[in-house]
């Protein structure tokens, strides 16, 4: 099969002959059909993140947003078989026994697995996945439409659930790239006042054709000042988005007295934040990784009943470096899913 290997930290991806995979117990295989290429993509390829980079198999096949259709299993299979369209997400495996997971919480297993990084992801013609975290996709989604759910879609619905917004409160979004952009509709669908944040323009209109009451450019006016004017004191929930240290430390000061400060993007770099600032305003801070196997059902529900959908551009599988690089440079609006 053809796949996009990464051989070293911060060398460009070489599409290459790769041995196809062959599906063990409790595993299928896929024949991939779209995969979103993700930030997460980046960093790990160039090793800024040092948790994962000790841990990141190479050679490396990246891509963790993977829609495609099953074409073998393995044994033991029997909620899924040859022909169903499915959907393969950052959590390749999780162990069920440790106390995260009997807490329901999964993201924070102990053994946990991560596609297109301890294993093989969908940067390729085929996938091996596990059956027990491989979801099934509505059949009204497209594969195009489906990937980004996988990832930016699911993450995001998890940090909004977590944030604690309500119904009339203010959310002020940080980045309105491949996860904002699907913050601002599930914060809506929600019920908030959504504040969009961004240095571009065009980013912005996005913010707006998705349904944000208000549009601030961070590079050409004082962010805080003009949140605290359009919520009446500041936001309830601040989410930023993008790995931004500089978002981080402006977002603080957007947040009215007891708000929430929600996690998301991760910075390469440790951001600074003010102690006497967290306890002057008792201020939450509440980070977000991924979502569980529910949360992945509850976001293509959303997206099934036309609640969500991702601004996607579908670029040949053989661009992918040039996509990574378009990337890196903030050079794309929305999500770029490569097609098989």
């Amino acid at each position: 099969m053809k796949a996009a290997i990464l051989h070293s930290f911060s060398e460009p991806l070489k599409i290459e002959d790769s041995p196809t995979p062959v599906p063990g117990a409790g595993e299928v295989l896929i024949k991939v059909s779209a995969c979103g290429v993700c930030h997460s993509d980046i960093h790990l390829a160039s090793g800024e993140w040092e948790q994962l980079k000790t841990i990141t198999k190479l050679p490396l096949i990246l891509g963790h947003e993977i829609a495609g259709t099953v074409v073998q299993i393995g044994e033991g299979v029997t909620d899924l078989k040859a022909g169903d369209r499915v959907g393969v997400p950052w959590l390749h495996y999780t162990c069920g026994e440790c106390e995260f997971c009997r807490m329901g919480r999964e993201t924070l297993c102990l053994k946990q697995q991560i596609t297109g990084c301890m294993v093989d992801g969908g940067f390729a013609e085929f996938i091996k996945a596990n059956a027990s975290h491989t979801a099934r996709l509505p059949d009204n989604l497209s594969f195009e439409e489906a990937a980004p759910l996988l990832c930016a879609g699911l993450t995001v619905h998890n940090a909004i659930k977590t944030s604690g917004i309500k119904p009339g409160q203010y959310i002020a979004i940080f980045g309105i790239g491949g996860l904002g952009h699907l913050a601002v509709q599930l914060a809506k669908a929600a019920g908030a006042m959504v504040i969009a944040v961004d240095v571009a323009d065009d980013k912005l209109e996005l913010a707006r054709e998705c349904g944000a009451d208000v549009c601030v450019n961070a590079a050409t006016t004082q962010v805080h000042k003009e949140i605290k004017k359009a919520s009446n004191g500041g936001a309830h929930v601040v989410m930023v988005t993008s790995g931004s240290k500089p978002a981080y430390e402006t977002a603080l000061r957007c947040l009215r007295r007891g708000g929430t400060l929600s996690v998301v993007g991760m910075a390469p770099e440790p951001i600074s934040v003010s102690t006497v600032a967290l306890v002057s305003g008792e201020y939450r801070i509440v980070a977000s990784a991924v979502g569980t196997r529910q949360d992945l059902q509850e976001i293509l529900q959303l997206a099934s009943q036309g609640k969500v959908k991702c601004r996607i551009e579908t670029r040949p599988f053989d661009q992918v470096v040039n996509v990574m690089e378009e990337m890196k440079q903030g050079r794309l609006i929305g999500r770029v899913v490569l097609s098989m």
